[in-house]
């Protein structure tokens, strides 16, 4: 692997309207490509995928340094990668904050489903 290349590969559902912008987002702030990104959506990943993609698609995955990390874990070291947003990052590497950041998730993954109707186009 030549040492500029990425050490952080982040899993997004493709599908998703929300996972879309936001990673568009993300891929915007990577300006150094230290995040390699899998759209666990397209049929062509399938083999790329450390677990099942259907597990892939319900919470949010990075694998960083060979370690599969779920959840506000893997937003935190997504976050790591970019310089920008590096401070949260690594204030998510402290037991507390990490655990309120998953709750945070946790909610969100409640209304994720009402978000991405929303911004879903009309199929009419």
């Amino acid at each position: 692997m030549p040492t500029n290349a990425p050490h952080l590969t982040v899993y997004h559902d493709g599908a998703c309207p929300l996972c879309q912008r936001e990673i568009a987002l993300m891929r915007r702030l990577d300006r150094r490509g230290a995040i390699h990104f899998v759209d666990v959506a397209d049929p062509a990943n399938a083999g790329t995928c450390p677990i099942d993609p259907a597990d892939l698609l319900a919470r949010f995955h990075a694998l960083e340094n060979g370690k599969l990390l779920v959840g506000a874990a893997a937003f935190a070291a997504m976050w790591r990668a970019i310089p920008l947003l590096r401070p949260m990052g690594q204030i998510a590497r402290f037991p507390p904050f990490l655990w309120l950041l998953e709750r945070a998730y946790g909610q969100f993954l409640r209304v994720r489903p009402a978000l991405q109707r929303r911004l879903r186009p009309n199929s009419s």
